[in-house]
């Protein structure tokens, strides 16, 4: 028998009860009014569904370039294009328009959406262009963009970074050498 299975109560109740501990002051008040227990669970995690998801599945069917060029940002305030898709979905279903007809809206939607910002950056940099002026960063830029001007600084700094270029030296000439042992 194990006296460290169970809660405080319980515990307790069996180390009085085997003489290992003499009887706390508190144990029979909390006999009379026992701390609240809470269920356990199965063990098992219940998947969370949206009733979007299944429209967002479909966007991402009809869309599979839009999973890496929309990036989701966490800490952002703008709902990912595909939640939008299936909201508005949702939301012609509720006025009573089939389901073909919607998802085909939405995506229209979309792709109008998309092309406005485009349309409105290119104008931006036509516009800084004809100043004279640097042009400003995309504001829709892509994921993969993102990550890639994250990385260009590390991918220019072996070119000319000497630690870089001296251990690069070192290997040619480990190089050179394990040639000439063969």
């Amino acid at each position: 028998m194990s006296f460290t299975r169970g809660d405080l109560l319980t515990r307790t109740r069996r180390l009085v009860k085997g003489f290992a501990k003499a009887e706390p002051l508190w144990l029979k008040a909390m006999e009379q009014a026992p701390p609240v227990t809470f269920p356990r669970s199965s063990g098992k995690m219940e998947k969370i569904s949206l009733p979007e998801d299944v429209y967002v599945k479909k966007f991402y069917q009809k869309n599979p370039v839009s999973l890496h060029e929309d990036p989701f940002k966490l800490s952002g305030f703008d709902p990912p294009p595909s939640r939008v898709f299936g909201w508005r979905v949702l939301e012609l279903k509720e006025q009573g328009v089939s389901e073909e007809e919607a998802i085909a809206v939405a995506d229209m939607e979309y792709r109008q959406d998309k092309k406005a910002k485009k349309k409105a950056y290119t104008r931006l940099k036509q516009i800084a262009q004809l100043k004279g002026k640097k042009p400003p960063p995309n504001p829709y830029p892509s994921a993969i963009k993102e990550i890639q001007a994250e990385e260009r600084k590390y991918v220019a700094a072996r070119f000319f970074d000497p630690k870089i270029r001296e251990s690069v030296r070192r290997m040619m000439e480990e190089k050179v050498v394990e040639s000439r042992d063969k």
